[in-house]
């Protein structure tokens, strides 16, 4: 048995659906252990474009089963959705091929509402959030204030805890927020609708995979966002409401006991963020405008324009670090062609000390960076389908950064095509 994660190293959109994508190759199961719809993984292949944001993305790959663990905030009616999508694309999704943790929590109507409710209020303090409902969804989970999935299969006692939540959770809505309740009959009607449409895909996924390891098959955990976005090391507050981490993949995926052999690290060739907070190395103006249109850099899930800048090494590494990278991928390389010299942040300034370190938090507001340039290739190279072939600059670049992040990049992305990811020997 071989076990993999693909992880962001970064802020998240770093291009691990595509990775997913074309590693399911070589896996029997692929595991989304973390998350929610609030993910937008973007997979090109014979099918088509596609932004998946709750299915695991090798559900394009004949004979692959693919799993939604106990740790991923389940949004049944979004799920539906884009199952719905796929098929109309051709794409088979079945109970056969999709398999949803009977322990993974359901996000409710409630939780989307309440996301946008904190966010109006925060108004100008806002923490980003992509008002999919995440945050509260897991604040309700560690409050012991949610619903299983596995409730669905026992509709008096799903009935009844949904009447106690329900009693609560409007104590909020209306004394807090001063919002509208909702009904008992909203929420059944809610769950008669998208959560009979799950059932059928609903299983013990403990189980399942306890038994794809007795039987030698391989596993790939598939997270979401980037590690500056996980709970406990990222940059908090500005952070996703769950751990983005590899080292979590066993718990979130309902296989504690196994342990991840291979961590595949996705970096974008330069940094991206989409939402508030710190942001070290960030462009403005027409310089950042040029960079966001070359990178096609807007949300997947809320079309938003991404913050752009520099490969950030500072916190890249930091990265690398956290998630305990064995190797990494390093993509949309082909986006740097238009540059005839590319920046690099290579330090910060702290104290008007530079540093390699990842700061604390709260000092990332006074770091400023330290930026190098290297030379460009200056062509397109989106055409290019073998390491050997890339202009020497370009090989310099890949060389530069492997070096700095003290981490063999063992696949390059020169486009989103499943061909245009360069192997490296």
């Amino acid at each position: 048995m071989k076990t993999c994660a693909i992880v962001g190293i970064q802020w998240g959109d770093e291009g691990k659906g595509r990775m997913v994508d074309l590693l399911t190759e070589d896996y029997d199961v692929v595991i989304r252990y973390q998350g929610g719809g609030n993910a937008g993984h973007t997979v090109v292949n014979s099918y088509g474009k596609f932004a998946l944001h709750l299915l695991p993305s090798g559900i394009f790959r004949p004979g692959v089963v693919n799993v939604l663990g106990n740790g991923v905030a389940l949004d049944a009616e979004n799920l539906w959705k884009e199952i719905g999508d796929l098929r109309s694309r051709g794409v088979s999704v079945g109970p056969e091929n999709l398999k949803i943790s009977d322990r993974a929590s359901l996000l409710l109507p409630w939780h989307r509402e309440l996301d946008a409710l904190e966010e109006a209020r925060l108004a100008d303090r806002q923490y980003g959030s992509t008002k999919q409902g995440i945050a509260p969804f897991y604040s309700d989970k560690y409050q012991k204030k949610t619903i299983l999935a596995g409730e669905l299969l026992y509709p008096e006692a799903l009935r009844q805890h949904l009447e106690e939540l329900l009693e609560w959770k409007n104590l909020i809505l209306t004394g807090v927020y001063g919002a509208k309740p909702f009904s008992l009959a909203e929420l059944t009607g809610w769950l008669g609708e998208y959560g009979e449409r799950i059932r059928p895909f609903l299983c013990d996924t403990g189980a399942l995979l306890r038994a794809a390891a007795a039987e030698g098959k391989s596993l790939l955990f598939e997270a979401q966002l980037g590690a500056l976005r996980d709970l406990d090391f990222g940059i908090y507050p500005y952070t996703t409401s769950s751990n983005a981490i590899a080292a979590y993949a066993p718990i979130g995926s309902g296989l504690p006991s196994v342990r991840v052999q291979e961590v595949v690290g996705v970096v974008k060739a330069y940094s991206t963020c989409v939402g508030e907070g710190p942001f070290v190395c960030e462009l403005f103006g027409e310089e950042a405008q040029r960079l966001r249109e070359a990178g096609g850099e807007y949300g997947a899930k809320t079309g938003r324009p991404r913050r752009v800048g520099p490969l950030d090494l500072v916190a890249t590494r930091y990265g690398v670090q956290i998630q305990g990278a064995t190797g990494l991928a390093l993509t949309k390389l082909d986006v740097l062609s238009y540059l005839k010299e590319i920046p690099v942040c290579t330090h910060y300034e702290l104290d008007g000390k530079r540093t390699e370190d990842f700061p604390f938090p709260a000092a990332l507001a006074s770091a400023k960076p330290v930026v190098s340039m290297l030379e460009g290739w200056n062509c397109d190279i989106s055409g290019v389908r073998r390491w050997e072939d890339l202009p020497e600059a370009a090989r310099r670049y890949v060389e530069y950064v492997e070096r700095a992040l003290g981490c063999p990049i063992r696949y390059v992305s020169v486009g989103p095509e499943r061909d245009a990811c360069l192997v490296r020997g």
